[in-house]
């Protein structure tokens, strides 16, 4: 998981391993919760960046947006 530090990885595999725990499923080791943890990078990772893309489009689009507004004021009116 070259995508998330070693410390991410940790605090994410020990999440994992909590939240089989809290829901009364069958208890996993580190090794097991970080398998999983790398599955699932894999497998929802294309789908979140994807999202944090459309995101970024939509903030950037919005802000042009603004600043074209914005411009727009600053035109000084031309003689007749």
């Amino acid at each position: 998981m070259n995508k998330l530090s070693r410390t991410q990885v940790e605090e994410l595999t020990e999440q994992l391993r909590l939240y089989f725990r809290d829901e009364g499923l069958e208890e996993i080791g580190n090794l097991q919760a970080e398998q999983l943890l790398h599955f699932m990078v894999q497998q929802l990772g294309p789908y979140l960046y994807n999202a944090a893309i459309t995101d970024a489009r939509t903030l950037l689009m919005e802000r042009m947006q603004a600043m074209e507004d914005e411009l727009y004021t600053l035109e000084k009116p031309l003689p007749r």
